[in-house]
């Protein structure tokens, strides 16, 4: 049975938008490969810290490092279906895009389900890695060093990586370091670890001195807090992901609705 207007209008429309969907899905299977490879979103020093916090099960160390095998699977499972779905559109094979319609619409749902939970968890779990994040601070960053513990390194190369000291933004009445151990038991009285000082590296962290950024707080310093420095290290791998995401789920409705176009395909 040949093809009407409606008909020929939505096969070139599927074919045309899926082959769009493969290069996407390549670029995202590509990306994904290259962060595999190349290049670390948290660095291993930082990750012992990221390590300590978990949320309903979930690590946020290895959340950070599974990022690039979300890109890899999200890019291979949309290069695959696509395929199929210009595949099914091009041969005219009917029960390939029926097929393709039944796994879009169950893409779909997942998806939306996803981001439902997102905004309705995403208050919730920032306020606990937050909370989380303060206890660490507190209870177990002990030492201005590199060497000594574990725990306390991680911090430091996270407020020199990062450019951020504490949790929140810090000010010179309100550093977040009031309440931790370290604070409670340093010799020299600073209110904030040289490794928040500007321009301390771990090279010369032990051969500095800064009291306006230690002691007084007054300048020198970084005045970012960790969480927010973490939060928008890790957007910016995943906001372009989250874009594309839901670029997908609108397209995918349109594909849904689109196939009853293509009806009287074999």
């Amino acid at each position: 049975m040949g093809l009407g207007c409606a008909g020929k209008c939505g096969m070139i429309f599927l074919i045309v938008l899926n082959v769009l969907f493969m290069l996407l899905g390549l670029a995202l299977l590509i990306l994904g490969i290259l962060m595999q490879v190349n290049v670390d979103v948290i660095s291993d020093e930082i990750m012992p810290l990221l390590q300590q916090l978990t949320f309903n099960g979930l690590n946020l160390g290895d959340l950070a490092n599974g990022l690039s095998i979300t890109f890899i699977v999200f890019g291979a499972f949309v290069l695959t279906i696509s395929a199929f779905g210009a595949f099914g559109a091009c041969c005219q094979k009917r029960i390939c895009l029926v097929v393709y319609a039944i796994v879009v619409a169950i893409f779909f749902i997942g998806k939306l389900v996803a981001v439902i939970l997102w905004f309705v968890m995403n208050d919730k779990l920032q306020s606990f890695l937050k909370s989380e994040l303060q206890s660490q601070l507190d209870n177990n960053y002990k030492n201005a060093d590199l060497t000594s513990h574990e725990i306390s390194t991680a911090w430091n190369y996270l407020f020199m990586q990062l450019s951020c000291c504490g949790v929140e933004a810090v000010t010179s009445s309100t550093t977040g370091f009031e309440n931790s151990y370290w604070k409670a038991n340093n010799a020299a009285s600073d209110n904030i670890p040289i490794f928040c000082c500007s321009g301390v590296t771990a090279d010369n962290y032990a051969s500095t001195t800064n009291t306006a950024c230690t002691q007084s707080v007054t300048s020198s310093y970084n005045t970012k807090g960790c969480y927010d420095a973490v939060y928008d290290k890790l957007s910016s791998y995943t906001t372009g992901f989250i874009v594309v995401g839901v670029i997908v789920l609108l397209v995918e409705v349109r594909v849904i609705i689109n196939k009853n176009d293509n009806s009287c395909v074999k």
